[in-house]
């Protein structure tokens, strides 16, 4: 039976400029490009243009060739794994190769240096002195990185930042002069209308592919709060990390993974919204990393019997599942059963969008809800709190790194609330937050909840450290863990 899975995309995308020497400035995110019609006609082929209008359809060629220029072939070379603490994002965009950027997988590398990763994507230019965006999981790991521009010039890149949560990545190359995309604004797209990808699919240079907006602000699992367009463009691996364009030239998002059955491309392709990934570049280039709000709850859509249920006029909203005990939505009056309907000024109709409207405030500040509750709304203040991002440790989860590794099992854990307990049933009182070493070797997880170490029950983390305090280096404990109601043995080898 084939079991439907996200697939990870890569691609050598070709980059955008103008044709008559013309750059976009100002990092591209002011200007407009021509209608595709208009474009084509600059171009001396105004009757292609016509012609297509004419039958009602589309014609891509003035802007595949204004904007080609600005889309590059990105060729990566890495050693070893990722943070283990990434790897359950990573792992999420890079399902169909497992460990190796898009068109790739690992080769010998020989002598001690461990496995050497090749693999191809794309990235497009946003600012004339050599700023690209691409993909998190295209770049990830990578010791070497190279950009292939479309007149065959190779420059080495260096890797700005790099957001697993969103999948966006900033590059840059030693250039000037270089020909930029267009920004576009992809809160205007809507369902149905016509979009273009450029990229590389399985090594195809240069190929231009087109299709329609098959839905907006598509939830994809659990692991990335970003609201992905979702489009019926051929997308394929050799695809990640280039530019979805409109009609008008403009990029409204970038290629990041296909649904597929088979590993190739089934008519469903999903792209990270152009004003994520902008927002994303500023705060890389500007710190090196990414800041995010958090307010600690969880939300689910309403549908129409929810909407009913609760006494709305329509489904729309978030409807809050789950409340952190003692976290900032707590601390507001946010109470399970909560449908928060605005953050703000901007309405919320799915819970997409607020974990986007809550992402997107400074955290300290205060966020205003609008939550419906017992049939009425009702108005409440929420101080944000900063979102924890994988490979960022406070100075508590510094301290617990250490423990974990006196523990000798590469483990790090915290316990149980009781809610959570209640919410998972689970007997167990301690949760796996970040795995290491022989741990993360031996398949243990962040979010297994342990139960016990060889034929010892644990019930609290000073009985896992007692436990581990046993074992010799090269000993092997038995951990009996619950995972997603099951539970299973794990032998993991003490370091």
């Amino acid at each position: 039976m084939n079991v439907a899975r996200i697939t990870f995309l890569s691609a050598i995308v070709l980059l955008a400029g103008c044709s008559d020497g013309s750059h976009t400035t100002k990092n591209a995110e002011d200007t407009q490009a021509a209608p595709a019609a208009s474009i084509a006609a600059t171009r001396g082929k105004p009757e292609k243009a016509a012609v297509a209008a004419q039958h009602g359809l589309p014609d891509f060629t003035g802007l595949v060739q204004r904007y080609g220029d600005a889309v590059v072939n990105v060729r990566v070379v890495g050693h070893g794994e990722a943070d283990p603490n990434e790897q359950a994002l990573l792992d999420f965009f890079k399902r169909f190769h497992r460990g190796a950027p898009d068109g790739g997988g690992p080769e010998s590398g020989g002598g001690d240096d461990g496995p050497v990763m090749r693999g191809a994507g794309s990235g497009f230019i946003v600012s004339p002195d050599g700023y690209i965006l691409t993909n998190a999981h295209v770049v990830a790991q990578a010791d070497e990185v190279t950009v292939k521009l479309t007149d065959r010039r190779e420059f080495p890149a260096k890797v700005i930042g790099s957001d697993t949560r969103s999948d966006v990545a900033v590059i840059k190359i030693d250039a000037r002069d270089l020909p930029v995309v267009s920004i576009g604004d992809d809160k205007a797209l809507e369902v149905g209308e016509w979009v273009l990808a450029i990229g590389a699919p399985f090594g195809l240079e240069n190929t231009a592919t087109a299709g329609i907006v098959s839905g907006t602000s598509r939830t994809i699992g659990g692991e990335s709060p970003v609201p992905f367009i979702q489009t019926d463009v051929a997308v394929n691996p050799g695809n990640s990390g280039g530019p979805l364009f409109n009609l008008n030239g403009e990029v409204v998002g970038i290629n990041s993974m296909i649904f597929s059955q088979s590993g190739g491309y089934m008519g469903i392709s999903f792209a990270v919204p152009i004003d994520v990934a902008m927002d994303v570049r500023a705060q890389l280039v500007k710190t090196g990393h990414v800041v995010r709000g958090r307010i600690g709850v969880v939300a689910q859509d309403v549908d129409a019997s929810l909407a009913k249920s609760f006494k709305l006029d329509r489904p729309r909203g978030a409807l809050v599942s789950a409340v952190e005990k003692g976290g900032p939505a707590a601390k507001g009056g946010v109470k399970p059963g909560d449908v928060i309907l605005k953050v703000g000024d901007q309405p919320i109709e799915q819970s997409a969008e607020l974990s986007n409207a809550v992402a997107a405030t400074e955290p300290g500040k205060n966020a205003e809800l609008v939550v419906w509750r017992a049939g009425k709304e009702r108005e409440l203040t929420v101080k944000v709190e900063q979102l924890e991002e994988p490979g960022t440790r406070t100075g508590k989860a510094t301290q617990d790194r250490k423990e974990a590794e006196d523990a000798k099992l590469g483990l790090v854990v915290r316990p149980l609330t009781p809610q959570e307990k209640d919410q998972v049933e689970t007997e167990g009182s301690i949760v796996i937050t970040n795995v290491q070493g022989s741990a993360a070797r031996a398949g243990i997880q962040p979010g297994d909840i342990i139960l016990a170490v060889n034929d010892r029950s644990v019930k609290n983390i000073q009985d896992l450290r007692e436990e581990a305090a046993k074992l010799k280096r090269g000993d092997s404990a038995a951990l009996l863990v619950e995972r997603a109601g099951t539970q299973i043995f794990v032998p993991v080898r003490a370091g």
